[in-house]
């Protein structure tokens, strides 16, 4: 006898939705998806525990699409129809990239709102209206106390990694949100476990909840295995390079952000192209370095604890915790990174010999028995043996971020300020040639420009004039009196950091500026009375600036 394999639509899901999940491989449900999900589709509120990359994404969107999908309310401005929380960016924007192919198949319209980056194109999203609003609770209750989002439309609400929330002090925020969500929605919680808070949360906000929890037994966790290398501290870093210039993805974990930095950078100086992940980090090289990394650019992610929720990237073969954690639901999130979706992955812990009892107590509190190594050193063939291939060192690419071309402009009250001292070159090659003029300028004698460096007039009591130089920042002119107006135009070669230019002394005091800029970096450029002039040279750029009266 043969017993059939489950199907997306025989657990209830519309034919339109399945279909759009096919073409990414994605036909056959995960345990925890098919435990939930006729319970989901019903409209009933569901609270589900699975490990991560047991599928629970798709757990939740499924039955939300559905959901909205058949109801057919109409979206409203500022009036989202569902709600799906989220601990990170991270993992919000790889939730609203989940949705993406369902929300086509749908025709819903979705928004993702966070912290760390400009809220205008966030809420000109939300006042268009959408159907599916991905958020993180912090920048959610600041865009509702602006007015941006009402909470009184959702029908469909869910919280993933609800522990992870609790873990980084977000559930009396989370409570305040939920606050202002219907009682007669569908409310569905997913966490990895069921502490103290979420617990509370689940007995105030769910309605007569149905749990379901995919048996570890039966996961694909049994394909995760565990070893602790025990190295002298000297040795450390070389058994971490080991491991970091072996084939396959590689995500190594530590306690800081510091830490983070550091060891990337070291990676990085010995020919392996690892990106880091941590707080410390804009939203551009977050996304920059994820990119890197699930797109096999890079092969090893440097990331600390609190990024560690956002980051779900497949095939990743080896976990390495650099930095044993502090407690052990830290280590099984940490290790939840590898051996995916039916995959199989290795995690290693490495100590020294004075973290030996601290890691003892925490495999005890995760119910790990790994296997221990002891006196590990670089070449050692246990690290073969975990992660095989040839070590591969090479010259690593720059992952700054690239430059940008086009126009911007403004305007606004400001007033140009001449300094005190001497325009100085900045660093590696760059600057420009400035050219200014002015006029009515009482008692003022212009001194020259030179190469890397120049100085300003200096100005008398109702000095007017312009001036401006090239590179990354303007130099400093001389001292002058108030006046207003000043005009120039600075032109540069080189790098971001590129040599100061030069401007003439005097103080400009002008009411509105408006200016342009293109090419392949900024320059900024300090205007005020007089002339001067500084040359480096470079990669061109160019920079106009423009100060009214």
């Amino acid at each position: 006898m043969t017993t059939s394999v489950p199907t997306f639509a025989r657990l209830g899901v519309p034919a339109p939705l399945a279909d759009a999940l096919a073409p990414q491989g994605i036909t056959t449900p995960t345990p925890i998806q098919h435990a939930t999900l006729p319970d989901s589709l019903a409209g009933r509120d569901v609270l589900g525990r699975g490990r991560t990359g047991s599928g629970k994404t798709y757990a939740f969107l499924l039955p939300l699409v559905a959901r909205l999908e058949a109801s057919g309310t109409r979206r409203a401005p500022k009036r989202p129809r569902s709600l799906i929380l989220a601990p990170t960016r991270e993992l919000a924007s790889q939730i609203a990239t989940s949705l993406e192919p369902l929300a086509k198949a749908a025709n819903l319209r979705t928004a993702v709102v966070f912290g760390g980056v400009g809220q205008k194109p966030q809420t000109d999203a939300l006042t268009a209206g959408v159907d599916v609003l991905v958020a993180c609770p912090g920048r959610l209750l600041d865009l509702m106390g602006q007015g941006f989002c009402d909470l009184s439309a959702i029908e469909v609400t869910v919280l993933d990694e609800a522990d992870h929330m609790a873990d980084m002090g977000f559930l009396p925020m989370v409570r305040r949100i939920m606050e202002k969500t219907p009682q007669r929605g569908q409310r569905m919680l997913f966490s990895a476990t069921l502490d103290e808070g979420v617990a509370k949360i689940v007995k105030q906000f769910l309605h007569s909840p149905v749990t379901h929890e995919a048996d570890p037994a039966s996961s694909p966790v049994g394909t995760m295995t565990h070893h602790v290398l025990e190295v002298a501290g000297s040795d450390r870093f070389e058994v971490l390079l080991d491991l970091a210039a072996a084939p396959g993805r590689t995500i190594m974990f530590t306690r800081t952000k510091h830490g983070a930095k550091g060891l990337a950078k070291k990676l990085r100086a010995q020919g392996v192209d690892a990106v880091e992940l941590h707080g410390n980090l804009s939203q551009g090289a977050r996304t920059r370095n994820l990119e890197a990394f699930g797109g096999g650019g890079s092969t090893t992610l440097v990331s600390t604890d609190i990024a560690a929720r956002g980051i779900h990237v497949d095939e990743v073969a080896l976990v390495v915790h650099a930095d044993p954690p502090v407690e052990h639901k830290a280590y099984l999130h940490r290790s939840g990174r590898t051996a995916r979706a039916g995959e199989s992955g290795t995690v290693i812990t490495v100590q020294t010999p004075e973290q030996r009892h601290d890691v003892h107590g925490l495999m005890r509190a995760a119910k790990i028995r790994p296997h221990h190594h002891t006196g590990v050193r670089r070449g050692a063939a246990i690290l073969t043996e975990l992660a095989p291939g040839e070590r591969v060192f090479g010259e690593v690419p720059d992952r700054a971020p690239a430059q940008q071309q086009g126009q911007g402009g403004g305007r606004g009250n400001g007033g140009g300020r001449g300094g005190r001292g001497t325009g100085q070159g900045g660093r590696g090659a760059g600057g420009g040639q400035g050219r200014g003029r002015g006029s009515r300028s009482e008692g003022g004698q212009a001194l020259d420009g030179r190469d890397s460096q120049g100085r300003g007039a200096q100005g008398g009591a109702r000095g007017r004039g312009g001036a401006a130089g090239g590179g990354a920042r303007g130099g400093r002119g001389g001292q002058g009196g108030s006046a207003s107006g000043s005009r120039g135009q600075g032109q540069r070669d080189g790098r971001s950091a590129g040599g100061q230019g030069v401007s003439g002394g005097g103080q400009g005091g002008s009411r509105s500026g408006a200016g342009r800029r293109g090419g392949t970096s900024t320059a900024y450029s300090t205007s005020s009375s007089g002339a001067g002039a500084s040359r480096t040279g470079g990669l061109a750029a160019f920079s106009a600036g423009r100060r009214g009266r």
